[in-house]
């Protein structure tokens, strides 16, 4: 299906650039991008450059925004689907026609948020057209495009920071893997104030954390799903090869390629309905309650967080019940304070830390933190995280530990990590979760340590 020649010949400029688009858009929305690519090597630069940068002719279905009313598009996408490209179009759609003035775009860091979002090869940058190119300051991390539209950029390793402004579009990138998914996603809503209505787009590959699966059954909320193999034209034929032969068939291969959303890693030692089953909204009266931390030893948005957990136990050492989960990215000095506050708030009768990567520092650093004395003990790590977890994990299989309320980046954590993961898991969380619950209700020593 083509254009007469002849027709083609005898018209120039806008009228031959109208009479392609037109042409283009009768066609099939997947097989528009190869006949753009094919009537634009005949044409003047910007002739061609019309229809290239025009995305209703490039895109396929499932990269156009969706019909009807909807606040949020959800795209839980495979790698290479396009979903950065997809992003960065609706972002220029929203500035170009002036339905956006102020957008948010948050990736996981500052740095992806850079290297992907702005300047990476299907980003903002390497994607807008030249009469709508924006000028990015990185110091600023402001892009702002030639009518004024602005975009600010944010990282979910700070969720505090989306405190204050306000705007009427939001593009957030790998929002599963952000490290404060959560915090950030609530801050964005109250800063989404402004436009008719405000609308966000979600580009990210799926996993199965509590924000992704609430989000994807939510009101308002559109849903596209989309493979790797979808965009097969568009990818090297080295990368996919490679990737479908290494990981098809495999339960990464399952999330990564096919976009699934998976509930859990089916070799985490917990499950979700463990941890459902067994949850409360108010507990029993507890005899005992320990503050746990798995401490970090830097606040740099590269290190692991910090793991503090409050958890107490009935006084038969039946139960055992969550309480509080105030874990994070906190320097020394700032986990002390917080361990300290927790122990006051919940009268418990011990702090117990993991010691073995700064030996008596937790014990100096709480000791700086507060002039007074607290009940302290320190614990020697003898095992790997997994294997010290695995009686634990035990007890939540029996019923005997109870989550009061929910505490959605603790459960995250425990149901998707396993053993394969190795040290890359990093489970901090849970790991503080392992010691307060070993020290209740497996290897209670009853004698104090103060510091």
């Amino acid at each position: 299906m083509s254009i007469d020649t002849e027709i083609l010949t005898t018209l120039t400029g806008e009228d031959r650039v109208n009479a392609v688009t037109s042409h283009i858009l009768s066609l099939p929305q997947d097989l528009r991008g190869p006949t753009v690519r094919a009537y634009s090597r005949g044409l003047p630069e910007w002739e061609a450059s019309e229809l290239t940068y025009n995305w209703d002719l490039n895109a396929r279905q499932a990269q156009l925004p969706p019909p009807g009313r909807w606040n949020t598009w959800l795209i839980l996408a495979g790698r290479g689907f396009g979903k950065t490209r997809t992003g960065a179009e609706w972002v220029r759609a929203q500035t170009e026609n002036g339905r956006a003035r102020r957008v948010a775009l948050i990736a996981r860091s500052l740095a992806e948020a850079q290297s992907v979002m702005i300047e990476g090869e299907s980003g903002i940058l390497n994607t807008s057209p030249p009469w709508h190119m924006p000028i990015y300051e990185p110091s600023k991390r402001k892009l702002t495009w030639p009518n004024g539209a602005r975009a600010l950029i944010f990282s979910s390793h700070e969720p505090d920071q989306l405190r204050g402004p306000q705007f009427d579009a939001a593009w957030c990138d790998e929002l599963a893997s952000w490290q404060y998914p959560n915090q950030t996603w609530n801050n964005l809503n109250f800063a989404l104030r402004l436009g008719q209505p405000p609308k966000c787009v979600v580009t990210t590959t799926p996993k199965s954390i509590e924000l992704v699966r609430t989000l994807s059954n939510g009101p308002g909320v559109h849903v596209t799903r989309g493979t790797t193999f979808q965009n097969k034209d568009n990818l090297a034929p080295e990368f996919f090869d490679a990737i479908v032969e290494q990981y098809d068939g495999t339960r990464l291969g399952r999330q990564e390629i096919y976009a699934e959303l998976i509930d859990q890693d089916e070799n985490a030692l917990w499950k979700r309905a463990w941890i459902e089953d067994a949850r409360l909204t108010s507990h029993p009266p507890v005899a005992r309650i320990v503050v746990a931390i798995d401490p970090a030893m830097s606040a740099k948005p590269s290190s692991s967080e910090t793991g503090i957990v409050v958890v107490g136990a009935d006084m038969h050492r039946e139960h055992a019940y969550v309480l509080a989960d105030e874990s994070g990215r906190l320097t020394p000095q700032g986990w002390a304070m917080r361990a300290v506050h927790l122990f006051d708030k919940f009268n418990a009768s011990r702090i117990i830390a993991e010691d073995n990567a700064g030996g008596d520092l937790v014990k100096s650093t709480l000791k700086a933190a507060v002039p007074r004395t607290l009940p302290y003990k320190g614990i020697k790590a003898r095992t790997g995280k997994y294997l010290r977890a695995e009686p634990v994990a035990a007890l939540y299989e029996q019923g005997r530990v109870h989550h009061v309320g929910r505490f959605p980046e603790l459960e995250d954590q425990m149901c998707t990590w396993s053993a394969e993961l190795g040290p890359s898991g990093s489970p901090d969380r849970a790991d503080a979760l392992v010691h307060a619950i070993t020290e209740l209700m497996i290897e209670r020593i009853p004698i104090k340590i103060w510091v």
